[in-house]
């Protein structure tokens, strides 16, 4: 699945997908994992839902699931419940997911360790990786860590990446990837745009 429309109205409203006290109260309790103070935008997020790939007995993983704006959004771009996989290492997130998402599969796990913890879940094959962590914001060794991760669970279309950052928020050479900018908007705040990484060609 590739570039699919909506079926569903403007997300203008988050709702309680959205908590917003809930991201708050993380995002204080761990600036790092957060990234920004508030949820993605509908148009943020729909930015990278309508770019998630999968095909076949496929799932698409959403890493570092926070509220679910970005998991409605990819739900809302066409990708059915049961395909949707989100990881999400903060406990009371990942059951406030459950309760705000039925029918989508929730794990509760370390995006550093996504192969295992797939594996672990007895996860299908992966189509895409979207990953919200902020990883500008990572030490380099850490970068290295979850990057391989990502690929390692979708070797063959890499991961799908949101940033605030206008150029690469990855050194690709150094990870040894390549890829680019896909989008951008400013109907964000901060204004973000959308990464697409893939293991270098050799």
């Amino acid at each position: 699945m590739s570039g699919a429309s909506f079926s569903e109205p403007e997300l203008n409203d988050h709702g309680s997908v959205a908590n917003r006290g809930l991201f708050f109260r993380r995002w204080l309790a761990n600036p790092l994992q957060m990234g920004s103070i508030i949820p993605s935008s509908a148009t943020f997020s729909r930015m990278i839902a309508e770019r998630a790939e999968h095909e076949g007995d496929e799932v698409v993983v959403e890493l570092g699931a926070g509220t679910g704006v970005i998991s409605r959004a990819l739900l809302a771009a066409g990708v059915p419940p049961e395909k949707l996989i989100l990881v999400e290492i903060v406990p009371e997130m990942a059951e406030h997911l459950r309760q705000a998402l039925p029918g989508v599969r929730v794990i509760c796990g370390d995006g550093f360790e996504l192969p295992r913890v797939l594996q672990q879940a007895g996860a299908p094959p992966v189509g895409d990786v979207v990953c919200g962590i902020p990883l500008v914001m990572l030490p380099d060794a850490q970068q290295r860590r979850i990057v391989s991760a990502m690929m390692e669970a979708s070797p063959r279309r890499g991961f799908l990446h949101l940033s605030y950052c206008i150029t690469s928020p990855l050194p690709r050479r150094r990870h040894g990837i390549e890829g680019g900018r896909q989008a951008w908007t400013w109907r964000n705040f901060p204004p973000g745009g959308v990464w697409r990484y893939r293991p270098a060609a050799r």
